[in-house]
């Protein structure tokens, strides 16, 4: 991460978001492919609707985006350096009677400190819009590294800000939110209500999709985190010193390909090449970032495709001991040639700052449910093992 970025905070208050049930909003998600990045897609600005594209970041806790990209900003007004709103922001500042935010870039790009203007935007609120959204202002130089098509990043942390808990807050639901990140096509964005999750076959009701429960591990903190008990690889335990794995697992949604601290890694890549040469695979030459890959061999690619790749699973508390999030085929590795496979992991060195960072390859096509009512988090099987992904919508009668 770089340094810290010097915004100002605005509240605008109109948010479109469909409604799907009486406690229940539905956004999509994109997957930009040249950059991994996921993003969705928001109606800002009462005066005339300015559809913008965020980038999802589980990190980030007040939203900022370029303005700019906005219609019109003649209803915004400006929260004082004074106001309870001001003063509730963490790393809040001041600029004379401006209020000022301060928050690192979710890319690792250097930022560059720039100031905006902080707005309210009195509109009509309707029964699918948010009526008051807090976020921040940014300067057009401040998207460096995002994709082209994204004004900025719609923050989801844990904290007091995030776009989830303004829109659960203002409609005085179960604080909770819900990601199921596609692998192609448009993803879902759940905010608030129950586990009503509407991806053929299952329906939401009598056929729910199937979820296990964990606990989040220390919210304070900002980020999400799980507390890892072990990891196995093809049915075998990894052999690790325990404290490779007291600081848990962050989930990220913008680190492409999950990170493992040097040791994890080395184990993890040694298991998995014995298990995948056991099944006819061979070794290949690394293609950058992935440094362990496998020649499927000419044949072998129709014959198997991705289902009998080695599963890995990170063991994690459940409600009656141990439970497993198994990754698969899809999950696992990524095709860089037509019958070469990589592991899709990274060695992310001897100290990295978390030692486990889980990245969006490994969660598309998961529906990851979060929520601040218990302080669980739910996470599915694959939904690929059920015939269906992310990208599927129920078909409109």
């Amino acid at each position: 991460m770089g340094g810290l970025m010097r915004l100002t905070v605005f509240l605008s208050m109109f948010v479109a978001i469909t409604l799907t049930s009486q406690a229940q909003y539905l956004l999509p998600i994109t997957k930009d492919e040249p950059t991994k990045q996921f993003y969705t897609t928001l109606d800002i600005d009462s005066a005339a609707k300015s559809p913008v594209n965020l980038l999802l970041d589980l990190q980030t806790s007040l939203t900022w985006l370029n303005c700019r990209k906005l219609k019109s900003l003649s209803l915004l007004r400006l929260v004082t350096c004074q106001s309870s709103t001001c003063k509730s922001i963490p790393g809040n500042g001041c600029d004379g009677k401006t209020c000022l935010y301060r928050q690192p870039t979710p890319l690792g790009v250097t930022p560059v400190a720039t100031t905006g203007r902080v707005v309210q935007d009195r509109a009509t609120v309707s029964k699918a819009s948010l009526p008051r959204f807090t976020f921040s202002c940014a300067e057009e130089k401040r998207l460096q590294g995002l994709a082209p098509q994204l004004a900025g990043v719609l923050g989801l942390s844990p904290g007091q800000f995030p776009f989830w808990r303004q829109v659960t807050s203002a409609f005085n639901i179960i604080p909770k939110f819900a990601l199921c990140l596609p692998s192609s096509g448009t993803g879902h964005f759940y905010v608030g209500g129950a586990n009503y999750y509407r991806i053929p076959p299952f329906n939401g009701g009598s056929n729910p999709v199937p979820m296990t429960l964990t606990p989040l591990k220390n919210t304070g903190s900002g980020n999400y985190l799980l507390s890892v008990q072990s990891i196995h690889v093809g049915g075998t335990r990894l052999s690790l010193s325990p404290n490779l794995l007291e600081g848990g697992a962050k989930l990220s949604t913008v680190v492409p390909y999950t990170v493992l601290q040097t040791d994890i890694y080395n184990a993890l890549a040694r298991s998995f090449t014995q298990k995948a040469t056991k099944i006819g695979m061979f070794e290949a030459p690394g293609h950058a970032p992935f440094t362990d890959c496998f020649d499927e061999g000419a044949s072998s690619r129709n014959k198997r495709g991705l289902k009998n790749v080695p599963v890995i699973e990170i063991g994690v508390p459940g409600r009656a001991g141990e439970v497993k999030w198994s990754f698969h085929g899809e999950n696992t590795v990524v095709r860089v040639m037509e019958t070469v496979i990589c592991l899709a992991f990274v060695d992310g060195g001897k100290k990295p700052k978390e030692s486990m960072v889980i990245g969006t390859h490994q969660l598309q096509d998961y529906m990851i449910d979060f929520d601040f009512s218990t302080t669980l988090m739910a996470f599915s099987d694959s939904l690929l093992l059920h015939n269906t992904s992310c990208s599927t919508w129920p078909s409109r009668k």
